[in-house]
């Protein structure tokens, strides 16, 4: 395994780049409008030389909601993102969202309280300031001043009225004698304490006045003042809009067009306190109409400043949450590439992240760990994992079976060669051995309970209807308690088998070539005896001639018996052709169907040709043979149990290339032990059968590369008999492996040769 450490590498996302512009341009829109909700309260309270007019309140109002916007466009940005990394089922999204939500809260409690309080201060700062008593104070003192002033009038009316009549009743004298008059007139206006009376005739035109060196300079009444009192019964009051100076103006009806004025100083608050009351009413009520609106202003802006502050604070929680949750994050998916088996993960170290960035460091520095140890176990498991394989391989490629065995029995290695040999692939790993072969337990048992590290023989399996002979040996690993087995299965049945036909061909070519000659002169000899005698002897004539054919007939049969011998031990190398080999079985049977009329003989065969490479003489000798065999075990089936005789042949074009025959019969059947045998030259259970006629069948189908097996008829039972024979051979022709079995067979044909010998002196 080859990788370097840049291979995986988390790092910031794609994402992160506008992360970063929102969080600088969202840090920049803070500052603003923070520093804008500082000094919109600056200027509400009034510490700035700002004056809080309406212009100025709505200004602040439009920044302030501006800014807002701006605030809510980013949280909003953000909020999104983190509810999309949450529905995305992003790593740290729970914590993302637990401290935006903490950090809200907190913001929101204070902010909240606080416009509350501005709120309620401001109501209850104004309630005083409104309340009926301090309006009933207000217009009290408009009363009171009014009243004053009313007062004031009331005295220079009564006065201008005195006058008036004085100078009425002194017009002749006006007209007689003015210097008289005007010492009257300021005689009577001393007398009444009035230091400015005067006849006018309008503003700008004085007919005479009161010669009092007092208030020279009083103010005149205007125009307006003239026209009221010539339009008025009653004297009127002239009240001056400046100064202390209060006058009386009243028509004169003895007097051309004459008024009589009248003025006197008074005290100072008479004149300015009726304005300052009158002034501070209107002042008031206009206050009071403006108090709900000022009162909702305020609300606005400290609400303004309190979404502000909270908005600010849930900006800051998500970028703190942002700086706090954004290593965890790369944390947790780091350790998620950890657990899916990526040990080249490295997580960005930042400096600024503090106590996070230590554990970075640790992470880094366990996953460098657990990449040198999972180097270290890859390469050892690599090494051991070829191991395995050129094991597997050589296993799989031996044709002995071969077993591994744990010290207490049990199976953790088989080949197939093992599997097949004992007929259970691919179920046997962890089965105990005496369980799936208890012909082999005892060679186990022996190799780990005895002193020899090793136990080896000879053992006859039976699987599936067939009987192998098979070379054991049990090697036990090593030592001590856990050691191990290694068990090694080597069929050795056709080898055996070549082994006893290569011997028995030799002993039948012998015997053939010894019985054979003396048969000739025996059989010669008879019959000169029966030509040359049966004339002259006439007493026991008829033994005479039963014992000379008797002679002749059983050199006949002996002789019959030699050429099977022959045939036998001079079995010809096929001669392979291409040739059709679903007509050469169909033209056997057809001939056995006619030789057993009293059978039923039936063909299951494909009605297309298949064209294979075999000896057409000798595969028909051998299918010939089973059959006739197949026939000889229907009538060997005593009369009372036997029902009709039948025979099916049929033929299977496998996909591995093989041409399988099949010849099942209902007769006696096949013996359940030592099956095997049968294939054995001179083994035979008929009376008067060679033990030939398998043998040479066998012999046949291995030349071309096949086999024959025995079994049982498929649905035998303990009540219906019958045999299976089955014939496979190539359909290619055969490979060099018979000859190469041949040739092991002439081998060890002197040594089997040997033990045949054995066996019949035995």
């Amino acid at each position: 395994m080859s990788a370097s450490v840049s291979d995986v590498r988390i790092v910031p996302r794609g994402e992160d780049q506008p992360r970063r512009v929102s969080g600088w341009l969202g840090a920049i829109v803070v500052v603003f409008a923070l520093v804008s909700a500082l000094v919109t309260f600056l200027v509400l309270s009034g510490v700035t030389p700002i004056v809080p007019v309406h212009e100025v309140v709505v200004g602040v109002f439009v920044l302030n909601a501006f800014l807002i916007l701006l605030l809510l466009v980013i949280v909003a940005f953000e909020a999104a993102v983190l509810i999309r990394a949450r529905r995305a089922g992003a790593a740290a999204a729970g914590l993302h969202v637990r401290i935006v939500g903490l950090f809200s809260i907190i913001a929101a409690l204070p902010a909240v309280l606080v416009a509350v309080i501005a709120t309620v201060t401001i109501e209850r700062g104004l309630e005083p300031w409104f309340s009926d008593r301090m309006r009933d104070a207000i217009f009290k003192s408009v009363e009171v001043a009014d009243a004053y002033a009313a007062a004031q009038c009331k005295s220079l009316g009564r006065e201008i009225r005195l006058l008036a009549d004085d100078l009425g009743r002194a017009k002749p004298a006006y007209d007689v004698d003015r210097k008289w008059f005007e010492t009257f007139l300021t005689a009577r206006a001393t007398a009444l304490g009035v230091p400015v009376a005067a006849i006018m005739q309008g503003p700008d035109k004085t007919l005479i006045r009161a010669n009092i060196d007092v208030l020279r300079d009083a103010p005149k009444p205007d125009q307006a003042a003239f026209d009221d009192a010539r339009a008025a019964p009653e004297p009127i009051c002239v009240v001056p809009a400046t100064g202390r100076i209060f006058g009386a103006l009243v028509k004169l009806p003895a007097y051309d067009n004459g008024f009589l004025h009248i003025a006197r100083e008074v005290d100072p608050l008479a004149v300015e306190f009726p304005t300052v009351a009158r002034g501070a009413a209107v002042e008031y009520l206009a206050i009071d109409a403006r108090r709900k609106g000022v009162q909702v202003a305020f609300a606005s802006m400290y609400g303004l400043i309190a979404v502000i502050l909270l908005l600010s604070a849930i900006w800051l929680g998500l970028s703190f949450a942002n700086g706090l949750v954004a290593p965890i994050r790369r944390m947790i998916h780091a350790t998620d590439q950890v657990s899916s088996g990526n040990y080249y993960v490295q997580v960005p170290i930042r400096r600024s992240e503090g106590d996070l960035a230590h554990l970075g460091e640790t992470f880094n520095k366990m996953t460098a760990e657990l990449r040198r140890q999972h180097d270290g176990l890859v390469t050892a498991s690599e090494l051991i994992d070829r191991r395995r394989r050129f094991t597997e391989t050589v296993l799989s490629g031996v044709s002995s079976g071969v077993l591994s065995l744990d010290g207490d029995g049990h199976i953790t290695i088989i080949n197939r060669s093992a599997e097949s040999l004992l007929g259970m692939g691919g179920r046997l790993l962890g089965q105990p051995i005496a369980q799936v072969a208890p012909e082999v337990a005892s060679f186990v048992a022996d190799a780990l309970i005895g002193r020899q590290r090793q136990s080896s023989g000879q053992i006859a399996i039976t699987r599936g209807g067939r009987d192998r002979m098979v070379n054991v040996r049990a090697a036990r690993e090593g030592e001590g308690a856990g050691a191990g087995l290694v068990v090694t299965l080597d069929d050795i049945t056709d080898l055996v088998s070549a082994q006893r036909t290569a011997a028995w061909a030799d002993v039948a070519r012998r015997i053939a070539h010894e019985i054979k000659n003396p048969l000739t002169p025996i059989q010669l000899s008879a019959e000169r005896i029966r030509r040359k005698f049966g004339r002259v002897i006439v007493e026991d004539k008829d033994v005479f001639d039963q014992c000379t054919a008797t002679i002749v007939r059983q050199v006949e049969d002996i002789r019959r018996m030699v050429d099977e011998f022959s045939s036998f031990a001079r079995m010809p190398k096929p001669s392979l052709a291409r040739e059709d080999i679903v007509e050469t079985v169909r033209q056997i049977v057809f001939l056995m169907r006619v030789g057993n009329p009293e059978l039923t003989i039936s063909e299951n065969l494909p009605p297309a040709p298949v064209l294979a490479q075999f000896d057409r003489r000798l595969i028909s000798q051998a299918l010939t043979n089973v059959i006739k065999n197949a026939t000889e075990a229907i009538e060997a089936v005593p009369m009372d149990e036997r029902g009709p005789g039948r025979i099916d042949v049929t033929f299977e074009r496998r996909d591995d290339g093989r041409i399988v025959i099949e010849v099942i019969d209902n007769g006696k059947g096949l013996p359940a032990d030592q099956r095997q045998k049968l294939l054995e030259p001179y083994m035979t259970t008929r009376e008067g059968g060679t033990g030939l006629g398998l043998a040479i069948v066998g012999k046949i189908l291995e030349d071309h590369g096949g086999g024959i097996e025995l079994l049982d008829r498929p649905d035998a039972t303990d009540g219906v008999r019958g045999a299976r024979i089955r014939l496979w051979l190539p359909e290619a022709g055969p490979a060099d492996e018979p000859e190469k079995k041949d040739e092991a067979s002439r081998r060890n044909a002197g040594q089997a040769e040997q033990d045949m010998q054995d066996g019949t002196r035995l």
